[in-house]
């Protein structure tokens, strides 16, 4: 019989309360944890939240290490650097060369990446890629010129370290007048946390990759399917489902039966508060340092302009909501009238949330909302733009070419805009791949599963421009299509449905204009990072739109962005859902 895990919805609701939301004074330890004797709790200091200190200058030293926190009434070892979850704040300016002194005070190796950072691929902090790690004990020194500006952050690429708390943020003043002008900043840096070990987190899922989905199709699910769409339609449905071993409500790995989501390390209870004057014009720079959590963004009563999207300003925006992927960061202009507003953020499942407050005065809080409804994958998120009438018989399909990528040779004129044929590798037809799409979406505007028709303007990729356009105006000289690849069942991830393990380097020629495909062939939303280069999105016709360091594909979606090549050396290129990248979906890239 097969072991169901207790939710927290069954749960007695004060013990709810307190998993979802934490304790009032999250982060602060209640007891000493019971595997620690009394001269060791004494000797493990506390971690320091809610306020991260800030570092300036050129020169930084940082120490990683173990401290104690409290978010749910158990204490816990977090990894944290200079004692604070997140990390401090590095604030740097375009132009400077910054020199960083990473100490190691762990028993295991660790390792620091700068995210979004254009730099040296020796400086880039990918243990096993561009640099052997840092063992314990050990200091090694980043050094590297700053190019660029705007709001960035950093974390390990060791162990899953990012999962327990080594993260934090980076802001770049640019060389000249800021062109955002505001009062008044906060950094709002939303993450997730469970108390839980990550690696007990994978194996779970490994045994039972719907481990912590609680929101399964019901029976009156089913009866409500049959009212709209009639008996046989019904059963269609779910018949289609079962085939492909999926759950139309599998929007997140991970849900808020284990996680507790914080905002700059404090707890939905904790409720962090940024102060303001009325009248003021606050940016606030928010980042999305989760482990596996898409965080839907909003603060009731309050528009948000959007300036800046990752690091990189943009042609203003006016938004209610932003859906933001792991490792994205969005800076926006507010201005507050009121006395409060509530920065709320609920998780993409709608499992939980964490709240803030932007207050007048100390003490003041405005209304949570409650969270959204939880709304499944329809089936165009699963097939794409097939045409359902015909079930099972793909439209288009005479223009499918299962072909081995590459094979296919393009005039410059084809590659002025991103090809719409699908490209199947061979390495799709395995045992690492569940489902492959065949017709799939190239909509941009599109905002996502649980955000469709809510009433609330919200952000999409179509509404973003880069200021000033492209830095490279070349047409591409060649095309390379990816597909994103999984097996739920066996709870691996892939890339053409080949683990990283299992695969060889992608290479770029060193100063080409290549376009890149993704191809989504899975059932989640893939924040795809790539290191040491932009990606610059582009619409469907090819003109661009925006200049990112993380792009979020959709299931069933096909994006493109062009890439410059001007960085030599050895690179990565993953999903940034961490557990993604850790089970396969993951890459090195070797431009040369």
């Amino acid at each position: 019989m097969k072991r169901i895990p207790q939710s927290p919805h069954d749960l007695p609701a004060q013990s709810r309360r307190r998993f979802l939301q934490g304790l009032a004074a999250g982060g602060v330890l209640l007891g000493a944890a019971p595997w620690l004797d009394a001269t060791a709790a004494r000797e493990i200091p506390a971690t320091a939240i809610g306020s991260p200190p800030e570092l300036t200058g050129t020169e930084f030293d940082i120490t990683i290490a173990e401290t104690r926190v409290n978010f749910t009434g158990t204490p816990r070892m977090a990894t944290t650097i200079n004692g604070s979850l997140p990390g401090p704040t590095l604030r740097m300016r375009e132009g400077d060369t910054v020199t960083i002194r990473v100490t190691n005070r762990l028993a295991v190796d660790t390792s620091i990446h700068w995210h979004g950072i254009i730099l040296p691929y020796q400086m880039d902090g990918v243990p096993g890629v561009s640099f052997n790690g840092i063992a314990p004990g050990a200091t090694f020194t980043y050094q590297f010129k700053v190019v660029q500006s705007g709001t960035y952050w950093y974390h390990s690429h060791s162990g899953m370290q990012e999962q327990t708390g080594l993260y934090g943020s980076i802001v770049i003043d640019p060389a000249r007048a800021d062109a955002i002008r505001a009062d008044r900043e906060y950094i709002v840096q939303l993450s997730d946390w469970t108390d839980e070990s990550p690696h007990r987190v994978l194996s779970k899922l490994k045994m039972q990759s719907d481990y912590y989905n609680y929101n399964q199709p019901t029976v009156t699910d089913f009866f409500r399917d049959v009212g709209s769409m009639g008996l046989s339609a019904a059963l269609d449905k779910r018949e289609m489902w079962n085939q492909m071993r999926m759950s139309p409500t599998d929007l997140a790995d991970i849900s808020g039966s284990t996680y507790t989501f914080l905002m700059n390390g404090v707890t939905p209870a904790g409720n962090w508060t940024g102060l303001f004057r009325p009248g003021e014009k606050l940016r606030l720079r928010f980042i999305n340092s989760g482990a596996m959590t898409f965080f839907d963004v909003r603060i009731p009563g309050l528009k948000m302009t959007v300036v800046q999207a990752d690091g990189q300003n943009v042609e203003p925006v006016t938004v209610d909501e932003i859906r933001m992927g792991v490792a994205e960061t969005y800076d926006v202009i507010v201005m507050p009238k009121d006395e409060a507003y509530t920065i709320f953020a609920q998780s993409m499942d709608r499992t939980g949330f964490v709240r803030g407050t932007l207050a007048a005065r100390a003490g003041l809080s405005a209304p949570v909302p409650a969270t959204d409804k939880p709304e499944p994958l329809t089936m165009d998120d699963m097939m794409g733009a097939m045409d359902h009438s015909a079930h099972g018989t793909p439209a288009g399909a005479a223009a499918m070419d299962h072909s081995a990528h590459g094979g296919m040779a393009m005039t410059a004129a084809d590659l002025s805009k991103p090809s719409t044929t699908v490209r199947h590798a061979r390495t799709e037809y395995g045992p690492s791949t569940d489902m492959r799409v065949d017709t799939p979406r190239t909509n941009l505007d599109d905002p996502g599963v649980g955000l469709r028709n809510n009433g609330r303007r919200v952000l999409t990729y179509a509404d973003l421009r880069t200021v000033g356009g492209s830095v490279d105006k070349r047409i591409p000289t060649r095309e390379m299509e990816l597909h994103l690849t999984g097996n739920m069942e066996r709870y691996v991830w892939s890339i053409d449905g080949v683990e990283f393990g299992k695969s060889t380097p992608i290479h770029f020629r060193h100063g080409e204009r290549l376009r890149v495909i993704l191809h989504n062939d899975t059932m989640m939303t893939h924040p795809m990072h790539l290191h040491g280069m932009w990606s610059d999105l582009e619409s469907p016709e090819g003109k661009f739109l925006a200049r990112k360091h993380t792009i979020n594909v959709q299931p069933a979606q096909r994006v493109s962005f062009l890439v410059t090549a001007d960085a030599p050396g050895h690179w990565v290129w993953h999903c940034h859902l961490l557990i993604h990248m850790d089970t396969g979906m993951f890459r090195q890239v070797v431009v040369s």
